[in-house]
This record gives C-alpha cells, structure tokens and sequence, in this order.
C-alpha cells in the first residue's frame, strides 16, 4: 500500500515538473515567434543577405563665381566572392592581366576565404568596365568616386584632399566634411546556406545620397595670378617659400591664399620636392609629408617686423600719445638700458615728423612712442586688437600668438615689440589686424565659408561670422589710411605703388631665429582704394637670396597683383590721380 502510494505521488512529480518544462517551451516558442519574431527574422536575413556600400558622391567645392575647384572621377572597386568563383586560375590570369597586379598578391586575395575580399581599388571605369564584360562568376564590379581636382596645385593647402575612405584630412575638405560627404547607399543580395547568391532574386538597393555644394570666396582667377606671381619671386630671389594672401577688409572673405611651393592635390602622398623616400621609413616620410601640407600662413608664426608698426601707430593715436606732428631725432640708433639697438638706417633719418617716422619706417621713433604708451597699455591694446586670441578663420589647425608674459617686459623687449620683433603671430592675424585697422576700425573673422547649395544650386545654408567688433575708432582709422597711403606715395612703400590708384600700405624685413643664421623675411601689405579699402594683398618671401628688403621685392609683388585684379574687381583708375602724379 504504501508502495502505491509513494509511485503514484513520483509519477505526479515528473508529470507536473514535465508539465511545467513542456509549459515554459510552448510560452517560449510563442514569445520568440510572436514577440520577438522581428529581431529573429533581421538575423535570418543577415545570414543570408550580403551587403555591399555604394559610396555617395562627395559634394564639390566651388569658387565665388561658381568654377568647380574639387569633384569626383567614377572608380570601380573590384572584389571577389571566394563561395561564388568556379574556376580561380582563370580568375587570377584575368585579374593579373586587368589590373597589372602580381600574381602572388592577386592569387593570395582571390584564394582566401572570406565572404567578399577587395582585390583592388580606385580603378579607372575603363579597366572596371572590361573586367565586368568577362561576366565571371564570383568577380564583382562596383562603382566608386575619387575625389579629383581639375586645377592639380591650386589652393592646395586651403582646398585639402581626401584620403583613401573619401574623408577629408586637411583643410577646408577636413572642415566641411559633415556638409561634404553624403550619405552611402547599400546593395543587398540574397544568398542561399553556402553563401551562393541566389539567380532569380532581385537585389536591394538603398541609393546613395550625394554631399552638398560648398562654395567658398576664393576666386579662381584672382588665386591663379597670385600664384603665378608667387611662383615667379620664389625662383628670382631663390626664397624657401612665398605666402599670399588677398582678402575684402570689410568682410573677410579671402579671395586668394598661396603657399608655394603648392603641392599637386590628386597625389597628395608624393613630395612635391621630388625627393626620392625610397629609403625613409614611414615615419621619416610621414614627417616630410606634414611638413608639405603645412599652410603657413595660418598653422606657421612668425616675427612681423615693421607691418607691425601700423598696430604701434594706431594704439599711439588712439591713446593720445603722439600726434602727427610730432617731431623725433634719429641718429641710426637708439640706447635702451644697455643696448644699443638701432635703426636699418645706419645714418639714422635725422629729424623728422612721427608721419616721416612710418614713411621712413624709422625704429627710434617707434621706440619712443612705445614707450610713452607703455607696456601695460600696449599689452591692453595687443589685446583689444584682437592679437592674443586666434582669429577664428575656418582652416584647421591655426596657431596661436607666442607673446611675453606681461611680467616679463622690460624696456628692451617693449621696444622691439613696437617694431614687430621678439614675438610671434601667423601672417592671417597680421593680416586681419591691419584690415582692422583700416577698414573703419572693426575686427572681421577671415574666411572662406560662403554658403551651401544643394545638387540644383539652391542655398541651404548661409555661414555667419563673429559680429564685428570696434578695435579704433573712425577717426584714428581714416588717419592710418592717410599714413599708409603716404607711406606708398612717397616711402619706404613706394615700389607698390601704381599710377591712377590710390595704395596704402607698409613694408617690413624681419631677421629669423637664430639671428645668427643670417636669414630674413621680407613682406609687404597693401590696399586699394585706400580711401575706401575693397582688397588688401600680403606677400611675405621666405629666406630671399641677395637684396632681402621688403620694400624692394615683396611690394612689387603686391603691386603687379592689384594692377591686374583691380580691374578685374571692378576698380578702374582715376584719370586725375594720374594727371596728379604727372604735375608732380
């Protein structure tokens, strides 16, 4: 009895427990094919679908009157499906022959087994269409852009390429990327277990959606010449380098930024020094080609020299501290603590008005008039003018101003700071700061972002920019053009001027560090009309050979430009200056 009782008790148990499992399996099932059925059937499918990108058409770059300066070529990307390929030999010798590929390689990429191994990209459509035609199993074709620049060297620091993903590395390809790259598109192909595409099955496609339009204020016309002009200096004085920069002084849109020597955008790894890197190691080549892609006018510093008197000059004015009358001696030298620190005029100027003083770009009188403004109030005005702070543009990788801590400024280095020496700031900040100064006293942020267009050329977006902001007042303004003007007409400046054109501007040479290598910066920045400044030009010449004076190699530069594009803006000359200029 009791033995029945206990089996029927057992028999209970394991009916209920196999119940209970059974229960729990069928509430499972129910869940995994109801609840959670959608998640299960998106893995399904991954298993049997093989997805490929389509790569969208980056968006193109072009300049202020619509010429494209960046596109894109068709590629093909050529690909194998180990599962797919039937005959392999034959696949290899085709490949070999199409691609100009070794056979090791071709044969170690077409042998591997792997859903889908890329063979080779960035092939041209021609080599991508005839491989298509052979129609062999297990070999796919797929359409793919290149990022190609028709100008080659134009602009290529401010331009900037792409690498081998289509993503921007430098410049304003690197900026824009988010207006720029687009979105990718997909193609889905069923496969059955093996990994087989299935015949009779339709592929998905998700299309593609190409980038956006950036135009930007360069102009192609205005860039060409400057470069030619650059290229042209670099070799007559054998200089290291050239930097120019055209902009509007009342709007900050730069027209034109050179750096030669320029590098060619379509083979942006190769040294434009045509060095051989045979030997390098990755790192030494990798250095060389940072080195190339360096934009010196914005991610380089340098010791302004005498440019920088136009700040010295406004911050003076403004603060009251000389008048232009005012008059100076100039022996050629003048004694600072212990140092005797002198004029470029060995003679010195003699005496003359603080107007003679910029005319002649006479250190003496700079050094005098810092030194009634004093360093804390030329540090307040180094600051208000916006030198201490980066100027915003939109190029990646702008350095900053290398300055003295206010503590540290005795009279030594606040009388070489009046004359552009013993600090450091880029060529754009100078060139920002004089535009500043002479564009009726308000800051502007320079720029190349103008707006983006969608593929029919409508505006989506319009780029803004900082507000402006006073730095000098109207008054002081409108008297630095006078100066500057004159500095041309009759000074240091007088190599960039041009007959019928009223052209302000101010000449420097700046010795490099170490002072003992005996090398120099020359520069010049100039603007027109220089009662109403539209366009100021900078050149700087780095390391010239021989004559190294700014005033005689750097301000032809500029005037040769603006003979040319002052027209080409707009501006023609005034008969009765030149009529001025012939009583004279």
């Amino acid at each position: 009895m009791k033995n029945k009782t206990y089996n029927k008790k057992k028999i209970f148990f394991v009916f209920t427990a196999a119940f209970l499992v059974l229960l729990f399996l069928i509430g499972r099932l129910v869940y995994l094919m109801v609840f959670d059925a959608g998640y299960y059937q998106e893995k399904a499918e991954a298993l049997h679908e093989r997805e490929r990108d389509i790569k969208a058409a980056r968006g193109e770059i072009v300049d202020r009157n619509g010429t494209v300066l960046a596109t894109n070529k068709t590629v093909c990307t050529i690909s194998v499906i180990h599962s797919q390929i039937k005959d392999a030999e034959t696949v290899i010798r085709m490949l070999v022959k199409e691609l100009g590929m070794e056979e090791a390689e071709v044969r170690k990429k077409v042998e591997k087994v792997s859903s889908m191994e890329r063979i080779k990209t960035n092939v041209d459509k021609e080599t991508g269409d005839k491989i298509r035609a052979y129609e062999m199993e297990g070999v796919k074709v797929d359409e793919d852009f290149k990022r190609y620049y028709p100008f080659e060297e134009l602009g290529s620091r401010v331009l900037g390429f792409t690498g081998a993903d289509n993503q921007g590395i430098i410049g304003l390809e690197v900026k824009y990327e988010e207006e720029l790259k687009g979105e990718n598109g997909k193609i889905l192909t069923t496969t059955d277990a093996r990994g087989i595409e299935l015949e009779g099955v339709a592929e998905d496609r998700i299309e593609p959606v190409p980038g956006n339009t950036l135009q930007i204020s360069m102009d192609y016309n205005i860039q060409s010449y400057a470069q030619q002009a650059a290229e042209q200096v670099m070799e007559q004085k054998q200089a290291d380098g050239v930097g120019i920069i055209i902009m509007e002084p009342d709007t900050g849109e730069i027209l034109a930024m050179v750096n030669v020597p320029e590098f060619n955008l379509n083979e942006p790894f190769k040294l434009n020094t045509g060095e051989d890197t045979s030997g390098l190691s990755d790192e030494e080549k990798q250095k060389l080609l940072n080195q190339m892609w360096r934009n010196r006018c914005i991610n380089d510093t340098y010791e302004p020299g005498s440019i920088f008197k136009t700040v010295t000059s406004a911050a003076c004015l403004e603060e009251g501290v000389v008048s232009l009358d005012d008059t100076f001696f100039c022996p050629g030298y003048k004694i600072v603590e212990d140092r005797k620190i002198r004029c470029h005029k060995v003679g010195g100027h003699g005496q003359e008005t603080f107007v003679q003083g910029v005319q002649n770009s006479c250190n003496p009188v700079f050094m005098e008039v810092g030194m009634r403004l004093g360093a804390d109030k030329f540090c307040g005005y180094f600051e208000k003018f916006g030198l201490m702070d980066k100027t915003g543009i939109d190029i990646p990788g702008e350095a900053g101003t290398i300055m003295h801590k206010k503590e540290n400024i005795g009279e030594v280095e606040l009388a070489t700071m009046t004359f552009g020496q013993s600090f450091q700031i880029t060529p754009i900040q100078m060139a920002s700061t004089v535009s500043a100064l002479v564009n009726g006293g308000t800051r502007v942020t320079p720029h190349f972002g103008v707006r983006v267009l969608d593929k029919e050329g409508k505006e989506i977006h319009r780029f803004s920019y900082e507000e402006k902001k006073e730095v000098v007042s109207k008054e002081v303004s409108e008297t630095m053009r006078k100066i500057l003007e004159s500095v041309v007409s009759v000074g240091s400046g007088k190599n960039g001027y041009i007959d019928g054109y009223r052209i302000g501007g101010k000449t420097a040479t700046s010795q490099t560090l170490p002072r003992s290598a005996n090398k120099y910066i020359s520069s010049f920045i100039g603007f027109a009309p220089a009662d109403d400044p539209k366009v100021l030009g900078m050149c700087i010449i780095y390391n010239p050979k021989g004559i190294y004076y700014g005033g005689t190699i750097a301000a032809p530069v500029i005037r040769d430009i603006f003979e040319n594009i002052l027209p080409y803006l707009g501006y023609e000359k005034d008969e009765s200056l030149m009529r001025e200029k012939e009583e004279e």
